[in-house]
């Protein structure tokens, strides 16, 4: 199925720089933007469907790097069925697992944490709530489980792993884990600050982390309880390439200082935006564009970092050929605009005003999923779809 969308405003392909697209035009074919350039060069005959943009801008689908998946869209954790499916309402086009923590009654023995993985990991793999594509299968660190172990997951495609649940009686002992879990080619994500579920460690501070050495600082600016403003630089100025995640669900002032100290030292590829949810907090479909308007008005980031932090450096840290909007990638992105009322000519002047942009479309896996976001504010400017404005959800 191809599709052309034409006439694109103000773009970002998702890198740091918030670079735009080379033409106002892209065409996505067999789940793939196979083609990037000037809407005058496009023959509409050529393509099934044609999104008239008309001047709204273009971005990459969003990848949330916290979402606590369990089987199934369903979170036994608030009870909700369909919370995937809502999320690409959200613009959210892939998920990444948090670790299966909430599943009922999970196992805690080496044998059950990986069977639990590798069970969620298969059980995404053909399964596309709404179109989006969910990395899940993230092996709980427990206790017992040895190189050999993580080499066997590796084998068999659970590529994530997650600390910060398992019956440690300190921090210290999650090092030689992450060591060996790395070393079998997973990537290793890490509960920091205080502790946010009754059986866990109480805290998990800069010392643990810089010992540990993770791939992600998960929920850097606490989730919930975050880290001490000391042990915050010392994350950004000593912790190599540890990625810095910052969540909806954590602290909004330690964001603001992470960031700060992210720019101060030129770190700023190392940050992440992500929900951290369904958890207490609940299950909020727009919270990754709710954490980007507050950090961009409140001045923590640019626009084009906070675009960057939720698609171009996810890819990047966790090895996805997603996060970009070039030709061969996948074919994930979402026309947005600024909403009704705002203070903002566009997406960019909504988000340095503190609104949530709209989403007027999204494509996913090079399908045109819907139009008219249920869950953003209205976009300014709707597109069309073959020259007709498309209906509410189509």
């Amino acid at each position: 199925m191809s599709i052309a969308i034409v006439s694109i405003g103000r773009s970002h392909t998702g890198d740091l720089a918030g670079t735009p697209l080379a033409g106002d035009a892209i065409v996505c074919d067999a789940g793939q933007i196979s083609w990037i350039g000037p809407s005058s060069d496009v023959n509409r005959d050529e393509h099934e469907t044609i999104v008239d943009a008309r001047g709204a801008g273009v971005v990459p689908g969003l990848i949330d790097s916290h979402v606590h998946t369990t089987f199934g869209d369903f979170t036994p954790r608030q009870q909700t069925v369909g919370f995937l499916e809502s999320y690409t309402h959200g613009g959210v086009t892939r998920a990444l697992s948090a670790s299966e923590v909430h599943v009922p009654g999970r196992p805690t023995d080496p044998e059950g944490v990986k069977a639990l993985a590798i069970a969620a990991q298969r059980s995404f793999e053909h399964f596309h709530p709404g179109g989006m594509t969910v990395h899940a299968g993230s092996v709980i660190l427990e206790p017992g489980l040895t190189a050999e172990d993580f080499r066997f997951l590796r084998e068999q495609g659970v590529w994530l792993a997650k600390g910060g649940f398992g019956a440690f009686s300190s921090p210290m002992g999650y090092v030689p884990l992450v060591r060996d879990a790395r070393a079998a080619g997973i990537v290793v994500t890490m509960h920091t600050g205080g502790g946010s579920i009754p059986g866990t460690l109480e805290r998990i501070d800069a010392d643990a982390l810089l010992a540990m050495n993770p791939n992600v600082s998960f929920h850097a600016n606490g989730g919930p309880t975050a880290m001490s403003k000391e042990d915050n630089k010392r994350l950004v100025v000593e912790g190599g390439d540890i990625a810095l995640q910052l969540v909806m669900a954590g602290n909004l002032r330690s964001s603001l200082d992470i960031c700060r100290l992210a720019r101060d030292h030129d770190q700023e590829a190392r940050l992440l935006i992500a929900s951290d949810t369904p958890t207490g907090t609940g299950v909020v479909p727009l919270a990754l564009l709710h954490l980007m308007a507050e950090l961009v008005s409140l001045g923590g980031l640019k626009w084009q970092q906070a675009i960057a932090a939720t698609t171009g450096n996810v890819g990047t840290v966790y090895g996805l050929d997603a996060g970009r909007l070039e030709v061969g990638r996948p074919a994930d992105l979402l026309v947005v605009d600024a909403p009704l009322g705002s203070a903002g000519e566009d997406w960019v002047g909504a988000l340095e005003a503190g609104d949530v942009p709209g989403i007027s479309a999204a494509i996913i896996g090079g399908v045109l999923r819907y139009t008219r976001s249920r869950n953003t504010p209205t976009a300014r400017r709707q597109v069309l779809v073959n020259g007709l404005e498309a209906p509410t959800g189509h």
